[in-house]
């Protein structure tokens, strides 16, 4: 019987429940240090801020992945990690205590102090039960005897890479050579127990618990040696031959029913891709609210200056060439479409790959130049977010003109959701005029894509928007 490896966030519940206890440790300690020894979940206002602590701190290690690769840390990463995990703890308590109008009651002292002590005890703790856990695998007893079945010229890397990512799961019981019919001394420090005609018979006679295939793929493993294990009780684990040209993202999983090795340019958890969504839905909210408060007074005022509807909609191209309608508040004049063919000659940009232009005579004078120098004329966007055609950050999905003189390496930028901002839009916006520094930028950001960047990402938009260089 194999137990597998738990993937999900309560692998890591005894970090989660130690730090838990190490923030109400602090927030005891920091009561006791302001107000004497006495019973901080007596008074109603601090047992409450205790309980909500408590549902941030959960809430902030599930959507955060703060435990996702803690055996792995060094100190100086877990130092890192554990400031940025209380951090956003006990800002959010704060912002907690600000909606709910209850921080001119709460001490701000023994907020401090917790959060100074909530670092202190959570790094700590972390440390000593990482120790405990990597001392306590490396016991005999609680290890699994491996056998590695592998050819010589691969047999000491195998070994070094298991001895450096398995953290004392294994007894690496021996190695057993396909391209050798006899025992050799060892390959570092690991003894050669057998060759290719006598597998079968030292597994049968020895303690093996688990047998690990890491041969070449031209090198064909004997059916009946897999047979013979399985027959043995023996768990099998075989070596996918992965390839180089598909990139690093590699992960194995079952399509159909068939076990395939799938590829990406960036693989995210389903719990990421659930808190983007769930920031998308929030900000979409919001953006609509404001986008028929700015329609009151910019909907007159485009049709006055320009007959006609006041909103533009097109047909753009999505995810993965995905074809959606866009919409926008209109800020050119009705012959927009028509005229841009005539006006490609003075195209700022190389190739004719985005169409971007100084004093663009299509733009509605006054009205026109306000909204897109504001970016309100993207406002009805949020639309597309709340719909999911779109999401808040992403890249600039193309016209249908553009798509068709996209080459194959620019297709990569819609590898995500095309998105209200992006990477090259906070780079320098409408001054960039290669569009292959538009496309490495677009690129960049799907293969870094990680929820704080996206953060960042709107937070550089506001200024940029704020500072007043917006789109021409």
């Amino acid at each position: 019987m194999y137990q597998k490896e738990n993937s999900s966030w309560v692998k890591h519940a005894d970090f989660t429940i130690c730090d838990m206890l190490c923030l109400q440790l602090a927030f005891i300690l920091a009561y006791w240090v302001r107000n004497g020894i006495n019973q901080p979940y007596h008074t109603e206002l601090y047992r409450n801020v205790a309980i909500v602590m408590i549902f941030i701190q959960l809430m902030v290690t599930f959507f955060n992945e703060s435990f996702s690769g803690v055996l792995r840390r060094g100190t100086l990463v877990e130092l890192k990690k554990t400031f940025e995990q209380c951090t956003l703890v006990c800002l959010l308590v704060l912002a907690y205590m600000f909606l709910s109008r209850i921080g001119s009651d709460y001490s701000r002292m023994i907020l401090l102090i917790t959060y100074v002590l909530y670092i202190g005890f959570s790094y700590c703790c972390r440390q000593i039960l990482k120790k405990f856990l990597k001392d306590r695998r490396y016991e005999e007893g609680e290890k699994r005897s491996l056998l590695i079945v592998t050819v010589s010229s691969n047999a000491k890397s195998v070994v070094e890479n298991i001895r450096k990512n398995n953290y004392g799961n294994y007894h690496l019981a021996g190695i057993a050579l396909m391209d050798c019919d006899k025992k050799s001394n060892s390959i570092n420090g690991i003894p050669v127990v057998a060759g290719q005609d006598d597998i079968i018979e030292y597994i049968h006679k020895n303690w093996v618990d688990e047998v690990f295939f890491a041969v070449p793929k031209a090198i064909d493993i004997p059916e009946q040696i897999v047979r013979d294990c399985s027959a043995m009780g023996v768990v099998i684990h075989m070596q996918l031959a992965t390839m180089k040209s598909l990139g690093k993202n590699q992960i194995v999983e079952e399509l159909a029913g068939y076990p395939v090795l799938s590829s990406s340019i960036r693989i995210v958890t389903p719990r990421q891709m659930f808190v983007k969504r769930a920031m998308d839905i929030a900000g979409g909210l919001v953006g609509c609210l404001f986008t028929g408060i700015a329609a009151i007074f910019l909907v007159p005022a485009i049709k006055i200056k320009s007959p006609g509807p006041a909103f533009f909609s097109q047909v753009r191209m999505g995810k993965n060439g995905r074809p959606f309608k866009i919409y926008k508040f209109r800020s050119m004049y009705m012959d927009a479409e028509e005229r841009k063919k005539e006006l490609m000659k003075q195209n700022n940009v190389k190739d004719g790959m985005m169409f971007k232009m100084d004093d663009d005579p299509r733009i509605i004078k006054g009205v026109g130049h306000f909204i897109r120098k504001t970016s309100l004329d993207e406002f009805p966007q949020f639309w597309n977010i709340l719909k999911g055609d779109m999401s808040l950050v992403g890249t600039r999905p193309p016209t249908m003109d553009e798509w068709e003189k996209y080459e194959l390496h620019h297709r990569k930028r819609l590898a995500i959701k095309p998105g209200l901002t992006g990477m090259w839009q906070v780079s320098g916006r409408s001054d960039i005029t290669d569009f292959e520094e538009v496309v490495e930028l677009d690129t960049r950001y799907i293969s870094d894509w990680s929820l704080k960047l996206d953060v960042e990402i709107l937070f550089k938009t506001v200024m940029v928007v704020f500072r007043g260089s917006g789109a021409k």
